[in-house]
Parts: C-alpha cells; sequence; structure tokens
C-alpha cells in the first residue's frame, strides 16, 4: 500500500550552512561547490576518490553504480497552549552506494563519510554482479549534469532568528483565538529544512542540489455545548515550500489560521455523512490526494515495469474521460514537490501522463527506465542517503476544465461534496483506494444543505477517472503540506486539481 498524507511540521528534517562565504546556489556549477565543501572537503575527499570507489564496482560488470552524498540540517519548534514546548535540531549526514545489475540491487551506506568507508561499501554491493571483467576499467570522463534553477539556495533555519520564530507561533494563537470564541485550543509548529545532496554516477555524471523546505502547521479545536454535553471538533491549516520563512507573514499566517478555524467549525455543526452510491464532487487543491493515491502512484514505473499496476501496458489507450489531463511536474518554482535534480542526478521535468483521456507514458526512475527501454523522466527520490532510489512523483495535478465550480456543484442532484481530505491509501494492483474526508457537505438539487462527518469515499482509481462528467476551471495546487509514503520511505510532494464531479463513487458514512 501507498500512502499520502498532510505533513506534521514536526516530521520535517533540516539543514544549514554559513550563506555568505559560500558559492552561490543558483547555477549547476554553485551548487555543485557548496557540496563539494559540505561533503567531501571536511573528509578529505576528492573526485579521484569517488571515480575510485564506482570503478571498485564497475570493475565487476555492474550495468550502473552510484554514490549519493547527503547532507541535512533540521529544526523544529512547536507551540500548544499559549507556550513554546518543545523544539529540535539535529545535523545527519551520510552516503549511500549503490550497484545495479539487470533487475537486482545492492546498497549499503554509512554515516562515516570517509575513503575507508566509500571503498568498503563498494566492494560490498559489487558482489551483486555475477561474473568479474577482466583488465582495468577505464574511467569515464567528467560531466555535469544538466539541472534547473527552481528555488534559491538560501538557508531557511537563519532567515529568522530564534525570537522571532516563537513570535511567529505565538502570533498564529493571536490570531486563531481572536477569530471565534469557540476556538479553545491552538497548536502550532514551525520547521525548517536545508538539505544539500551530491550524486557521482559511474558514467562520470556530477550531480548536487541545495534544497530548502519550510512548512508552518496550524491545528485548531472548536467547542460547543450540545444537549448537556461538550461536543469538540479539530480543524487544521498550514503550508510551506523551497523558500524562507519570510514568506509566513501577518496574510499568510492569516490565512492559514482562516482554514483551520472554517475546518474545525464546519465540523462543529456537522451531522453524521450518509451512505451508498452517490454524485461526488472534489473541491480544488488538496483533494487532489485522491488523483495522487488512486492514478499517480498507479503510473510508477517500477509497478508497471513488473505488470503489477492498473495501468500496466495499456499506454496508447484511453484510461480515462475525453477531457481529463494528468501531469507529474517537477519543475515548478518554489514548490514543495519540485526539484532542481532528482536523487539519481536527473533534472526534473514537466511529464504529461495522461492527455485527453489517453495514457501517455509512466513516472521513471533510471533503474525502470533502463529495463523498459525508455528514458528516465527525472522522478528517481530516495527519503535519505540511507535509502534506494524509486520512482516517486513530484507535483502531481489535473489540469482545469471550462466549468464554473459553482456550476457543477449546482449539477448534484443528490450528493456529497468534499472540499478536504485528511489522507488516503491505494491498492496499486487492483486499484482501489479509500479517502477520508474531513469536510465535505451534503448537497440535494444543487443546494448545500449542511456539512457532514465521517464520510469515507472508496472507489477505483482507473474506473473513477472514467466517471469524471465535469472539470472546473480553477485548478489549484496544495498549500504546500503533502509527504508521500512508499515502501517505508517519505519524500514531499505536491498534489492538485480543480473542482471535479465524479459520478457513481461509493461513500461510506456514518448515517
Amino acid at each position: 500500500m501507498t500512502s499520502l498524507r498532510s505533513s506534521p511540521a514536526s516530521a520535517l528534517n533540516t539543514s544549514t550552512a554559513s550563506s555568505k562565504a559560500r558559492p552561490t546556489a543558483a547555477s549547476t556549477a554553485g551548487r555543485l561547490e557548496i557540496a563539494k565543501a559540505l561533503l567531501l572537503a571536511p573528509f578529505g575527499l576528492t573526485e579521484a576518490h569517488l571515480s575510485r570507489a564506482l570503478g571498485e564496482i564497475t570493475s565487476h560488470g555492474a550495468d550502473d553504480a552510484d554514490l549519493y552524498f547527503q547532507y541535512t540540517r533540521s529544526e523544529g519548534w512547536s507551540l500548544e497552549e499559549g507556550i513554546v514546548k518543545t523544539g529540535s535540531f539535529s545535523i545527519d549526514q551520510g552516503v549511500g552506494v549503490r550497484a545495479v545489475s539487470g533487475e537486482k540491487t545492492a546498497f549499503a551506506y554509512s554515516d562515516d563519510i570517509s575513503d575507508a568507508s566509500l571503498l568498503d561499501a563498494a566492494r560490498t554491493v559489487r558482489s551483486i554482479s555475477a561474473a568479474s571483467q577482466s583488465g582495468r576499467v577505464k574511467t569515464p570522463a567528467r560531466k555535469i549534469a544538466s539541472s534547473r534553477s527552481l528555488y534559491s539556495g538560501l538557508d531557511p533555519i537563519a532567515t529568522l532568528d530564534s525570537t522571532a520564530k516563537v513570535k511567529l507561533l505565538e502570533k498564529v494563537e493571536k490570531f486563531a483565538k481572536a477569530k471565534d470564541p469557540r476556538i479553545v485550543q491552538v497548536m502550532a509548529g514551525l520547521a525548517s529544512e536545508y538539505d544539500v545532496v551530491m550524486v557521482a554516477r559511474a558514467d562520470g555524471t556530477l550531480a548536487a542540489d541545495v534544497r530548502p523546505l519550510v512548512r508552518l502547521s496550524v491545528t485548531v479545536i472548536a467547542e460547543k455545548k450540545e444537549g448537556g454535553k461538550v461536543r469538540r471538533e479539530v480543524g487544521s491549516g498550514g503550508g510551506g515550500g523551497r523558500f524562507g520563512l519570510a514568506y509566513f507573514d501577518d496574510a499568510q499566517i492569516a490565512q492559514y489560521v482562516a482554514d483551520a478555524v472554517k475546518a474545525a467549525l464546519t465540523n462543529l455543526e456537522a451531522r453524521p455523512a450518509p451512505a451508498g452510491e452517490m454524485t461526488v464532487v472534489l473541491g480544488s487543491g488538496w483533494p487532489g490526494i485522491l488523483l495522487h493515491e488512486a492514478i499517480g502512484h498507479g503510473l510508477e514505473g517500477d509497478f508497471n515495469r513488473k505488470g503489477s499496476s492498473a495501468f500496466s501496458g495499456k499506454i496508447g489507450q484511453r484510461v480515462a474521460a475525453k477531457g481529463v489531463t494528468v501531469l507529474d511536474d517537477g519543475t515548478i518554482a518554489d514548490r514543495r514537490g519540485s526539484l532542481n535534480v532528482d536523487d539519481e542526478g536527473n533534472a526534473s521535468q514537466r511529464n504529461v501522463l495522461i492527455e485527453d483521456g489517453i495514457l501517455k507514458g509512466y513516472i521513471q526512475d533510471s533503474l525502470n527506465a533502463r529495463l523498459m527501454k525508455v528514458k528516465p523522466t527525472g522522478n528517481g527520490r530516495r527519503e535519505s542517503y540511507a535509502h534506494v532510489p524509486m520512482p516517486r512523483m513530484t507535483n502531481t495535478y489535473m489540469l482545469g476544465g471550462d466549468k464554473a465550480p459553482e456550476e457543477i456543484v449546482a449539477s448534484i442532484k443528490k450528493g456529497l461534496y468534499a472540499t478536504n481530505f485528511g489522507g488516503g491509501q491505494v491498492d496499486i494492483t487492483s486499484g482501489k483506494f479509500v479517502f477520508s474526508a474531513s469536510e465535505a457537505f451534503w448537497v440535494e438539487n444543487g443546494k448545500i444543505l449542511y456539512p457532514v462527518k465521517g464520510a469515507t469515499i472508496v472507489g477505483n482509481g482507473p474506473d473513477a477517472l472514467t466517471r469524471v462528467t465535469m472539470m472546473g476551471n480553477d485548478m489549484q495546487l496544495d498549500s504546500g503540506v503533502g509527504t508521500c509514503g512508499k515502501e517505508g520511505q517519505s519524500v514531499p510532494v505536491g498534489v492538485g486539481q480543480p473542482t471535479l464531479r465524479i459520478d457513481g463513487l461509493t461513500v461510506g458514512g456514518t448515517a
């Protein structure tokens, strides 16, 4: 199973480096120099040491090999009951060494960055190859990977001092408490990450990236007396991306707080959700998690190479209603899911997966692309140096249509209008998915009657795509909150979609 969730700010890792004395991260060469300064020079390593380690692997006939160095500094703050109760700071660094032979992968990693540990790891993973090549392997020519410049290489931890960070969190609580007297508790989290990675590949390619990441999260609890009892409901908001903490100005904080308070107060009035097969309208933005789970994972190359996806072998075939176009785009500036290069050193891309309902391609890393005889798509991702790369989404979204959102809601005779989700899961082989709606409304004859609670949307991804009957002109991306889980690895992602009408979905309710 795979899963996507809105990630708590405290879950982020972060990293920072003294920036003024270092080269700019605006260019590929500049990022490579920063990576060398952090990941090679302090340990007495040079490019010659990397070539030697890779040579140890390729001398045994491996099809591919790479070294993945990473330095991460993390900081997190959290506020509850008006007090900053917890704070965290950590530094992590290490190297992962991988050899690939056919479909097999051998992998070793160490938090000890040294020539000795590199060679030990290289000799360990090279045993994956069945036969050793004879003679000396020629060292490939050095080449710098092509890359993008989608975000600043600033250190977000250093963009506000500690006092300002505490005041920012206190402001979140102040805004929320002032919004409505029914808000009785406020929790807020602020996290920053500065991540520097460097990839050296067996073909001589060198790549690097300097990745800032920030996140502000807001959770509120609202309560009211109801029939002699106290009813409490939770609402959440927040967002972030690959920029500094100055992004969280008063207007942005107020928007996150408004979202959280609205969700809590809406659920305070919610009735039990009806159950059965019905028309479901999904709101724009974060409800794109349904697209991510039900469709996106099924289009990842590893599942399709193995024939275990419901979309396997269907390139060129109609898999969705006319007008449905789905992209995975890692090239959107400052977005949470964007990358200058992926974790194999390939430049990120804007990949059209489904166009006007026709399946055009899959999301690929290097291994699966080679075995499927296609090109990598810039989607080789890993959680850290201690993990192997695999094909993963970046920012996955559906393009908009021509209908006003109000027109789509007004078209519902009897059904559900789901505007926010808590998360979801999918079984890749069957395509079956399940999602929990955190904010939804019951609609009859085109009128929103009342909010509902406990609605669970169940369906089949490929089938649901064919049931899309109306698409809004309001496509938007989420606010920057998504974390995707797959095979025990978590990576930041983005999702998005317009308002969508899908007919004949099953809703599991509490009524």
